[in-house]
């Protein structure tokens, strides 16, 4: 029983995470805020991986991973965009930003676990992603453009509720034997995000940018195959016509 329970202990841990992130921006301390954000992302990619590990998956699980994902990839990250980046800016463009953000989330959270996906992908961008982007791109409000920020946070709900396919890592195993080690690998990253408050979001930044930027590029590459298709059928068409014409 306690086996089976270790999974969800990381889930909640996940969204204790969020809700702290929640109240650390209240208090106007977005760095820490975005941090604990961070470290919900390594939880939330730890508690699947425990639970097959362990044997340990369940309806149960999965529920209760969508609703954290909620808070802590959703609710948080918005928040923490709208305290810092957004309340200088127009007050009714600011809520429906901000609320857009989770609701796209929550939009994408049940498709997923209604609609059979794609082995080996996702469709759209995961919440963890978009809301680590989100809560990183808030510590840099000063020295970007807050406009620039609002496109950002809409072009980010966009991509959640999108047909854009990301490769899904989540089906890298974890050996049982490892599991033991996963609670000394979480405490070790949040030393390292503590210890290294500016340069850690920054490099979470990258990483998480060039996933959603490589997920773009592969499907406008799927993309130009097929236009160029069809303008080679419509030039063969054309020239059918001309000899028939002829």
């Amino acid at each position: 029983m306690i086996t089976k329970s270790i999974p969800s202990l990381f889930t909640v841990g996940n969204l204790f995470l969020g809700v702290l992130s929640i109240i650390l921006a209240f208090n106007d301390r977005a760095n820490g805020a975005a941090l604990l954000v961070i470290i919900a992302m390594l939880l939330d990619g730890v508690d699947g991986r425990v639970a097959r590990a362990l044997n340990a998956q369940s309806e149960f699980g999965k529920e209760l991973d969508s609703l954290s994902d909620v808070i802590s990839f959703g609710v948080a990250p918005a928040f923490i965009m709208y305290q810092a980046a957004f309340t200088d800016v127009n007050p009714a463009l600011a809520w429906i930003v901000t609320a857009i953000f989770p609701i796209c989330g929550a939009l994408r959270l049940a498709r997923f676990n209604v609609i059979e996906g794609i082995p080996g992908y996702f469709i759209g961008l995961p919440i963890p992603a978009a809301g680590g982007v989100l809560a990183t791109l808030a510590l840099f409000n000063r020295d970007l453009n807050v406009y620039l920020l609002l496109l950002s946070t809409l072009v980010l709900s966009f991509l959640m509720v999108s047909s854009v396919k990301y490769p899904n890592f989540k089906k890298l195993g974890l050996p049982r034997a490892a599991v033991w080690a996963v609670p000394l690998v979480v405490a070790a990253a949040v030393l390292l995000a503590f210890q290294f408050p500016r340069a850690i979001p920054k490099f979470i930044l990258a990483l998480l940018l060039v996933y959603a930027l490589w997920g773009l590029k592969k499907n406008v590459e799927r993309l130009m195959p097929r236009r160029r298709r069809r303008k080679r059928q419509g030039a063969s068409d054309d020239r059918t016509h001309t000899e028939h014409s002829a």
